[in-house]
């Protein structure tokens, strides 16, 4: 079966009441402007804006920019893209905001589980999302390898790098990596009938040198996390993902950033800069992935009790220097 086909029985299928309140990539729409593209080239021959009157067309557009093209396709599929990651964002934050929910919220759902399967409709929801974002990241790079074929140009793949300096790849997603920790919180990989639905989920070596976590999404996309800090060299500890996408230990981020830990990673300046990366500003958005430290909490329990210690001796540490420092200020000494 055909791509096309499958996505479009994806649409029509038992989710389509999910994909009603999300956006996703108009697949058919966008093929019929490459079609057309392709059928108009005698047309766009004569258009002396285009190209030079030497230029001799064969079947398919040969242009390396694509003008008519490129407004219609490359600006809808921008705002698609856009609008995937933030559905797909907030969609799961509040799954796993129900999964780790504290205090009356936490009493509301245990009642809750009396009358219904809660478990079981958060297990539900994180399935639909993983399909979501794996069809729909498909969808986008079988259009854009298309839109290559049909201009003879890797502007599809110059997209694709577009997409990544936006922060809208789909597949390198921080909040993919946390509905990989509640597939393995959950107990999901024991589960035989769960093990098709969501892939295959696995984190190796916690206790090691190179920890990761592995992905093997439907329609076999198999994704690779690296889970130590740059700047400790550690499995991270209290993890945050900054806008970029790097993940660091709260300390480390804390401490690149010349913030204190009590302070937190999103009070950091707006021109602190990514470690790795150097690029500024992306500590305003910085993700705290709460399922990666709970998995670490199950998975590597002395670690984690080693690392909660000197995380909390640390900010103490500071938070009494800090406020000496500012009783000497209040005082005039």
């Amino acid at each position: 079966m055909k791509f096309g086909e499958t996505f479009t029985e994806y649409l029509h299928g038992e989710e389509e009441w999910f994909l009603e309140k999300c956006r996703y990539v108009e697949y058919k729409k966008l093929k019929k402007v490459l079609k057309k593209c392709k059928t108009c080239n005698s047309t766009r021959s004569d258009d002396k804006h285009i190209i030079s009157s030497a230029t001799s067309l064969s079947d398919s557009c040969q242009y390396q920019s694509c003008p008519w093209c490129d407004q219609m396709f490359f600006e809808e599929l921008m705002k698609e893209a856009y609008d995937i990651a933030g559905c797909f964002k907030s969609r799961v934050r509040h799954l796993l905001h129900l999964h780790v929910a504290t205090g009356m919220q936490r009493y509301m759902m245990r009642l809750r589980r009396c009358f219904t399967d809660e478990k079981q409709a958060l297990i539900h929801e994180g399935h639909i999302l993983i399909q979501y974002i794996t069809m729909n990241a498909i969808a986008i790079r079988k259009i854009l390898k298309k839109y290559d074929k049909v201009h003879g140009s890797e502007n599809g793949k110059n997209f694709k790098l577009k997409m990544r300096a936006e922060r809208i790849e789909l597949l390198h997603s921080p909040w993919l990596i946390e509905l990989g920790a509640f597939y393995l919180n959950s107990g999901l990989e024991k589960v035989g009938n769960f093990k098709n639905s969501f892939g295959r989920v696995s984190c190796e070596n916690l206790n090691e040198d190179q920890p990761v976590m592995k992905l093997m999404l439907p329609n076999s996309i198999e994704l690779e996390f690296d889970l130590v800090c740059a700047i400790c060299l550690e499995t991270v500890f209290n993890p945050y993902a900054l806008k970029c996408g790097h993940i660091f230990c709260k300390a480390c981020a804390c401490s690149s950033a010349s913030v204190m830990i009590f302070q937190g990673v999103k009070a950091a300046p707006q021109c602190s800069k990514c470690p790795i990366c150097r690029e500024v500003g992306v500590y305003a958005e910085a993700v705290h992935m709460i399922e990666l430290h709970l998995l670490l909490k199950i998975r590597s329990k002395e670690y984690w009790k080693e690392r909660m210690m000197g995380e909390r001796s640390e900010m103490v540490k500071q938070s009494k220097m800090f406020w000496n420092e500012q009783t000497m200020q209040m005082i005039g000494f």
